[in-house]
């Protein structure tokens, strides 16, 4: 991989992640259309862990507060949304390491990727639809915790799109966008951080793997991270999910061409 195509995936996971169009699904679509090399699931991990940087770097006062209210217990609303997000961890982490096969290999289907980029877009515009969004993300309680979690291990397909899954089941629940979107880029971090745990052993035993493009994608990622943060948490306050949604349709729809096109 070159550096140029190092920036390339960067600025796509950077964003993927945090708006709800699915990094993993970009991740293997860019190389695919434009016929470069894939770098396998290792690389992406580390772009994820470039948007972890992002994640944590944005929200880094939230979390101070959060793991001195988790220390403290669960009785004040920091403390309590702290064991919400580790409780809704769990389940993504869990179908996370008994689909990890299926991850790199199966589910890296363009076919599926472009299916599920519409499926989920269509739920997406539902959801946003329907929604009563009036509840914020310190009023969330531990069954909408839970739900949320256990939909984000379905982003373990490409194409789901991780932030996209939650933000979703969020908005079901009646929550606010912002605090869709709020709950969802806390939850991403600890999911990153575990994903990241995993692949660090292959990572050490490969120290070759840790070159110019693997540093550079890992930067681009977390500065495109952090304004795609910054950006989806101003948009949402007064607009809806219609643009992704569209972005979702027409990215589906050339990819389900492009494959006719190569299988004629």
């Amino acid at each position: 991989m070159t550096i140029w195509q190092a920036v390339v995936m960067g600025i796509v996971q950077g964003l993927g992640e945090f708006l709800p169009i699915s990094s993993s699904a970009h991740l293997v679509l860019v190389p695919w259309l434009f016929r470069w090399h894939d770098p396998g699931l290792t690389f992406d991990i580390a772009l994820h862990l470039g948007t972890l940087v992002a994640v944590i770097a944005y929200f880094w006062r939230d979390w101070v507060n959060l793991i001195k209210g988790g220390l403290r217990g669960a009785g004040t609303t920091e403390g309590r949304l702290f064991w919400y997000l580790v409780i809704a961890t769990i389940p993504g982490a869990l179908i996370g390491l008994l689909l990890e096969d299926k991850a790199e290999t199966v589910f890296r289907n363009p076919s599926l990727i472009a299916v599920m980029l519409i499926l989920l877009g269509i739920i997406l515009f539902w959801a946003d639809r329907r929604s009563k969004k009036l509840t914020d993300v310190n009023s969330i309680t531990l069954g909408q915790s839970l739900l949320i979690g256990v939909s984000q291990a379905l982003a373990i397909i490409p194409g789901v799109s991780r932030s996209g899954i939650t933000m979703t089941t969020g908005l079901l629940f009646g929550l606010t966008r912002e605090g869709a979107a709020r709950f969802s880029f806390l939850l991403s971090a600890p999911v990153i951080l575990g994903a990241g745990v995993v692949k660090a052993p292959e990572i050490i035993a490969n120290p070759g793997m840790v070159n110019a493009p693997f540093l550079v994608g890992m930067l681009v990622s977390a500065i495109s991270g952090m304004a795609a943060i910054g950006f989806l948490l101003k948009y949402v306050q007064t607009k809806n999910y219609l643009p992704f949604v569209w972005y979702r349709f027409l990215l589906g729809a050339i990819v389900l061409l492009v494959v006719l096109l190569r299988w004629l």
